[in-house]
């Protein structure tokens, strides 16, 4: 066995694959890599029977890096690490916390496996597989995976399911843990154990129960609530998860309702001032001699004062009109 240590400092019991193992998954992948190679090189010699040297020579590295580098690294990151070789011999790659490999990964270690196991024909790889207690050769090394075992030495593969709860057991259980206070739980803690339980079906029966013994007393020592007699660890440990997501999921949907409500406050605030604003009365400029503006409308002008009415005329006279007085100077005009 080989403690693995993930980033929140949870220790996973994974049994690491020695150097044997490792080679012969190897064998099995590179001689099924050059199978496809060949056969794809005869397949297009013949059918580009025309074409140069240099072509050919172009075209056959590319196969071969296609093969050799691409095609370990497609496998592997669509598989989670299990290339054909490491599925028959039930090993997988993984990241050295516990976590499924990515494309990264499986690419650091296709390149740096190019050099170490084809142009230094494995040598490398054999040296330091058989000098670390890991088994890892120079691409896990530099990729930070490590290759382990999926199936137990004995097991078969298979994953013996949890013992059956008593009903009452668990209904008596869930009063218990309605009352439960789960905030001394650190959130280390919670990650470790949805960990477990999402691989649950991928570890020894023996490494389930010791993690779960593990994880069980340190979560009981911290919420109060001891695991009930007869109950598995993983089932308490399932029990608590599920409980602590469901008051997540009940404060959630308080939040929700909350927003909702604040926003239907706010929209009713606003049409109520709409409304107000509507009903406003609006000046009239009849009895207000003051310019209103209403709506963007300029105001109209105000009325000029009348003007006053011109003095009549005179009426037409037929009389003839008189003579002007002449002045007294001694002569009269002749009759």
């Amino acid at each position: 066995m080989s403690d693995l240590v993930t980033g929140e400092a949870v220790v996973l019991d994974l049994q690491t694959a020695k150097l044997p193992s490792r080679a012969l998954a190897i064998i099995i992948d590179l001689l099924l890599e050059f199978a496809a190679l060949i056969v794809t090189t005869l397949v297009l010699s013949i059918a580009l029977i025309d074409i140069d040297r240099a072509a050919v020579a172009a075209v056959s590295l590319g196969l071969m890096v296609f093969f050799l580098v691409a095609v370990p690294v497609i496998v592997e990151t669509l598989t989670h690490g299990r290339s054909l070789g490491k599925a028959a011999l039930g090993l997988r790659v993984v990241r050295t916390d516990g976590g499924p490999v990515r494309f990264r990964y499986s690419l650091v270690r296709a390149g740096v496996g190019f050099f170490e196991l084809i142009t230094f024909v494995g040598c490398p790889a054999v040296i330091t597989s058989a000098v670390r207690l890991d088994g890892k050769r120079l691409g896990d090394v530099f990729a930070g995976t490590v290759v382990v075992r999926e199936r137990a030495a004995s097991g078969g593969g298979a994953t013996a399911p949890l013992p059956p709860v008593h009903p009452q057991l668990l209904q008596s259980m869930g009063r218990e843990l309605v009352a439960m206070d789960l905030s001394a739980v650190p959130e280390p803690l919670w990650l470790a154990i949805r960990q477990l339980l999402s691989r649950i079906g991928q570890l020894d029966p023996a490494m389930t129960q010791r993690m779960s013994e593990r994880l069980a007393t340190d979560l009981a020592g911290r919420t109060g609530l001891a695991v009930p007699h007869g109950l598995h660890p993983a089932a308490y440990l399932g029990a608590v998860l599920t409980e602590r997501q469901r008051r997540e999921w009940t404060r959630a949907q308080e939040r929700q309702w909350r927003a909702a409500q604040a926003a239907h406050a706010a929209y009713a605030a606003q049409a109520q001032a709409q409304a107000q604003a509507q009903a406003t009365p609006v000046p009239n400029s009849v009895w207000d001699d003051r310019p209103v503006r209403v709506l963007g409308i300029p105001a109209a002008p105000a009325p000029a004062a009348p003007a006053a009415a011109p003095a009549p005329a005179a009426p037409l006279s037929l009389e003839k009109p008189a003579a002007p007085p002449t002045p007294d100077s001694g002569f009269a005009p002749p009759a």
